[in-house]
């Protein structure tokens, strides 16, 4: 196991033990890991974004005036503004897509660092399904958790104050 991995196992394992009954503790010990890589891949994603904001505000206004532009060249009948306008408008709307796709990379990237602490303490674990005959191994049960987790997150108050700076108006901009 690394050594980034050694130090945070002892933190970590200390949740999965915590009732001494394993499909508990699994379902807690889990929650807690899934938990923390969603709060630090909404930390990331609130600071690239911030360190980011202007620069996609940027492409995505320029997309909105070429578009603007290349109807008002449509309604005009002018082919040839149309088409230039039409090609800035997509060519700034990739800029502002491709920015913002980047910027959902830092909120999934913990979810891979808690999988690989997961391999190295779960890999041989399958966790019953109750009521079938059915087994998940850890990376299955990490998703149905994650996912749990990023549904209740919209419930949490600071995690909806967040959002609305992130969301807001920055201030300095235009």
């Amino acid at each position: 196991m690394p050594l980034f991995y050694q130090v945070l196992d002892p933190y970590l394992i200390w949740f999965y033990r915590i009732t001494g009954h394993a499909g508990v503790d699994m379902v807690v010990g889990t929650l807690v890991v899934a938990l923390i890589a969603l709060l630090a891949g909404e930390l990331s994603t609130f600071l690239a974004f911030r360190l980011t904001r202007k620069r996609v505000d940027r492409y995505a206004e320029e997309a909105e005036r070429y578009q603007t532009l290349s109807i008002d060249a449509l309604k005009a009948g002018n082919k040839e503004a149309y088409t230039a306008a039409n090609k800035l408008a997509n060519d700034a709307f990739g800029h502002s897509f491709f920015q913002q796709l980047t910027l959902s990379a830092a909120f999934l990237w913990p979810v891979f660092f808690a999988l690989a602490w997961m391999q190295y303490r779960f890999l041989n674990i399958e966790i019953r399904i109750p009521g079938t005959n059915r087994s998940l191994g850890f990376i299955g049960a990490f998703i149905v958790v994650y996912v749990a987790a990023y549904f209740l997150r919209k419930r949490l108050p600071w995690l909806r104050r967040i959002k609305g700076i992130v969301t807001g108006p920055l201030t300095g901009a235009h």
